[in-house]
């Protein structure tokens, strides 16, 4: 597998991830320029990628799509920062079995795509809300499934009370943040799909395999995190 990268070898990003780092980089004070949509808020005008981005000559799907939001739950343990994940049941009628955020379609009674994020999180994974610090979002991505996703970002204090909602989630889990922002982990697949060969992100960790939007979303991540402070690239 091809491997992408998004900063330098030698630079750690292990001593560096704190929660105020990260909070610098979300807070738009740490310089412009790659930072993506670092700092910025829903509503506000933000980059676009999905899961046409890594294929030569891809496009955008070209229908209607189903407005979503997901919460990216940074965890906040005293001895290091992780990402939450979630393991969706086999028998969902959408990405069944893959490893996702907690997150759905956004719903009427949505205010806005934080309050379904934060909703779909306490139905998931029976996450507080009160539990979850919002300190931005990533860029919206576009899924060949029909969804257009705003991905939207949480400091999460813990410990946490959990209870999984078992029809939609097998199982949850943390991966380490400094495993997400490390680029030798940030490797690309391919598969024939519609008569076309798909590329798309796969961060291997473990025993478990995340691939394509939740991996796409986590590189995301990682480019703001791994932005040089000074020139943000």
């Amino acid at each position: 597998m091809e491997q992408s990268h998004f900063f330098s070898a030698g630079r750690s990003a292990e001593r560096r991830l704190t929660r105020s780092f990260v909070l610098e980089r979300f807070s738009g004070q740490s310089g412009t320029g790659r930072r993506s949509s670092a700092g910025k808020v829903p509503g506000e005008p933000v980059g676009l990628r999905g899961d046409h981005s890594l294929t030569p000559g891809g496009r955008p799907p070209d229908r209607l799509l189903t407005p979503a939001a997901v919460l990216v739950p940074i965890v906040d343990r005293a001895e290091r920062l992780t990402v939450l994940l979630t393991q969706r049941t086999a028998h969902l009628a959408d990405h069944a079995g893959q490893i996702a955020f907690p997150g759905g379609r956004i719903e009427p009674s949505d205010a806005d795509p934080v309050a379904a994020a934060l909703r779909e999180a306490h139905e998931e994974v029976g996450l507080p809300s009160d539990h979850v610090e919002i300190i931005g979002r990533l860029d919206t991505y576009l899924t060949g499934t029909g969804f257009e996703v705003t991905p939207v970002v949480g400091l999460v204090r813990a410990p946490y009370p959990s209870k999984l909602d078992a029809f939609e989630v097998a199982e949850m889990f943390e991966v380490p943040l400094d495993f997400v922002v490390d680029p030798v982990n940030h490797q690309r697949g391919s598969r024939e799909w519609k008569g076309t060969t798909r590329t798309f992100f796969v961060l291997p960790y473990e025993n478990r395999y995340i691939w394509g939007a939740t991996a796409g979303m986590l590189v995301n991540l990682a480019e703001i995190l791994a932005a040089d402070p000074v020139t943000g690239r």
